[in-house]
């Protein structure tokens, strides 16, 4: 990680806490990082120099006007006026690290195909922690590719539990016999 992505991620993090809504911000950003990540057409949009602010600045009121908080919107748009619009995911991930560190616990990113409800992230917290050794703190991401179960990362370590991991075992398998 680069020290700008770290010194943004800072700042947000200064920012939030001193505004009382760092889990909020942090939540947010997360869920943003994940979209700019996943959908290269907003990427685009975000981190063009041909598009003017005024244009970056209605794709971020579309994106997230009504469902974000102030400190998050105005965060995100500083970023994005600086130029960094294609940090925003680097810089969610230091952040979200940077709020676990404080609490002496370690980020799980989480990918499913379906949102889980808030007890299955609290079982899936417990079980990835005593997998790890580690207290964990759950960020689930939806995502279709992973058709079923899970795909978890904490840290270097990856636990794939999903069914397209399972299938190709098993071919692996009866490919052996």
């Amino acid at each position: 990680m680069t020290d700008r992505i770290e010194g943004y991620a800072a700042a947000v993090f200064d920012v939030a806490s001193a505004e009382g809504v760092l889990d909020r911000v942090e939540r947010e950003f997360f869920a943003l990082g994940k979209a700019v990540e996943s959908q290269p057409e907003l990427r685009e949009a975000l981190t063009d120099p041909r598009i003017p602010a005024d244009r970056k600045q209605s794709i971020l009121d579309d994106l997230l006007g009504g469902r974000a908080s102030d400190v998050t919107v105005a965060l995100v748009e500083f970023i994005v006026r600086a130029g960094r619009g294609r940090d925003l995911p680097a810089i969610a991930d230091a952040l979200a690290a940077r709020v676990a560190a404080s609490r002496d616990r370690e980020v799980a990113e989480v990918r499913t195909a379906v949102p889980l409800d808030d007890e299955t992230v609290a079982r899936l917290s417990e079980a990835l922690g005593r997998a790890t050794g580690k207290q964990v703190e759950v960020r689930v991401v939806v995502d279709p590719s992973v058709v079923g179960g899970v795909v978890a990362r904490v840290g270097d370590t990856v636990i794939d539990g999903s069914v397209r991991r399972r299938l190709e075992s098993l071919r692996e398998i009866l490919q052996s016999r």
